[in-house]
């Protein structure tokens, strides 16, 4: 098999936090790139080495693709991970050079203190230095005294830093739909719904405050760590002075279903997860979560001793709930053909801009134009799916807005302005 190396390659799943950050007032559901790619750390670029990296990164596509973990149980799926390289499309090395930890450099120093120390009895011996691999560190040699009973030998340097190498595995997008059509496994559309993240924390004494970037990045930065290797487009409120006066930590905590969806409102998101976190003396987490969705409230509890745990578990929830709602398997859906009726389209530019979108979507297999007259577009698609489903699907977005009390001469046409 001819391997075609990509070394430019970025990976837009792992730059989609930077891009997520906060959330701005026009944003609702947002493309999601890079999901038939997977971006992962490799000992070394031995053929051993690249196949296990090969069947971990399709593991982690076929998860990102389908938004459910019960799939990677299905026999096809595991067969198909064991002969991942087969769905390969592109792969590349990079190196980056990461923080050696301290547990692991204070190891280093005690094993060099057992070993790099070389006794002298009138001979030059070379001193045995323990360092980490790949790091760069030049060993010192003791140079006796001419008084060869008064040996000095100095101390060897300890590596802050070590060399680490990725790769990067590029999946046909083709062949992994197929595999997952075939298994007649749901496959969830690269435009997804967005996530507004709302939490309120509580320490052991009582003191309460709303989750914030410059305080709580630890938490921020385990949520989007999720965001990223699950395809979920996470947005946080900016908590300026509006959203502070909207809304405050008690109301967060409470959950207060009217009080944050007033808050939210601004942001546009599709979905609201709504956390409180109660840090224990005694080290356990405690807490309670509401998930926002299609005008419909979720409770449940959260309890970990591990901050990751605690914060992913919820996030694993919503993910294969908006999955299980959004995700089709081409194969099995309803085919249906409906009329689109775009206004707002004045220009080429517009047009073509429309075409594009339109032709993105998911649902849609084919795109016909049926009529042009003024501003004003008919589009005839043929659907993998229904009407409704489009309906929903266009929804995520703000380049078309339903056009409301006009009349249509027909009961399938959809009827929009072409906002963009």
């Amino acid at each position: 098999m001819k391997w075609h190396v990509n070394f430019s390659k970025l990976l837009g799943v792992c730059s989609l936090g930077l891009a997520m950050l906060f959330a701005s007032a026009a944003t609702q559901a947002l493309p999601v790139t890079g999901l038939y790619s997977e971006h992962m750390a490799v000992a070394n670029e031995s053929d051993a080495e690249r196949s296990r990296a090969f069947r971990e990164a399709l593991h982690a596509v076929i998860l990102r693709v389908t938004g459910e973990p019960q799939w990677l149980d299905h026999p096809t799926i595991i067969a198909a991970v064991e002969n991942a390289q087969s769905y390969v499309e592109a792969i590349g090395y990079s190196s980056e050079f990461i923080a050696v930890p301290a547990e692991v450099a204070a190891r280093a120093a005690q094993s060099t203190d057992v070993t790099g120390t070389a006794e002298t009895t009138g001979t030059t011996e070379a001193t045995e230095i323990t360092q980490m691999p790949g790091a760069a560190v030049e060993p010192t040699v003791a140079t006796p005294e001419p008084d060869a009973n008064q040996a000095e030998v100095s101390a060897p340097l300890i590596p802050t830093t070590r060399e680490q190498r990725y790769i990067d595995v590029d999946f046909s997008s083709a062949l992994i739909d197929e595999l997952l059509t075939t298994a007649n496994i749901p496959i969830w559309d690269s435009n997804r719904p967005s996530v507004l993240v709302w939490m309120a924390l509580q320490d052991e004494t009582g003191n309460r405050s709303l989750m914030t970037a410059d305080i709580n990045n630890d938490i921020i930065e385990l949520i989007q760590e999720f965001a990223d290797r699950r395809g979920l487009p996470v947005l946080f409120p900016v908590l300026d002075f509006e959203d502070r006066r909207s809304l405050n930590e008690d109301l967060v905590w409470t959950l207060n279903d009217e009080a944050i969806r007033k808050a939210s409102n601004r942001y546009g998101a599709d979905s609201i997860l709504t956390g409180r976190l109660h840090f224990t003396a005694s080290g356990e987490l405690v807490g309670l979560w509401q998930f926002l969705f299609q005008d419909e409230a979720d409770v449940f509890d959260g309890f970990s001793t591990d901050l990751r745990e605690y914060l992913h578990g919820p996030l694993a929830r919503v993910t294969s709930q908006l999955a299980s709602y959004f995700a089709i398997v081409p194969e099995s859906a309803t085919r249906e053909m409906v009329q689109l009726r775009v206004d707002g389209v004045g220009s080429l530019q517009e047009y073509s801009s429309l075409l594009s979108y339109v032709n993105g979507l998911g649902l849609v297999e084919s795109v016909s134009p049926a009529q042009l007259d003024g501003e004003r577009l008919e589009l005839r698609l043929g659907l993998v799916g229904d009407a409704q489903q489009l309906f929903e699907l266009i929804a995520l977005d703000r380049d078309l807005l339903p056009i409301e009390g006009v009349a249509s001469d027909a009961s399938d046409v959809l009827h929009y302005r072409w906002t963009r």
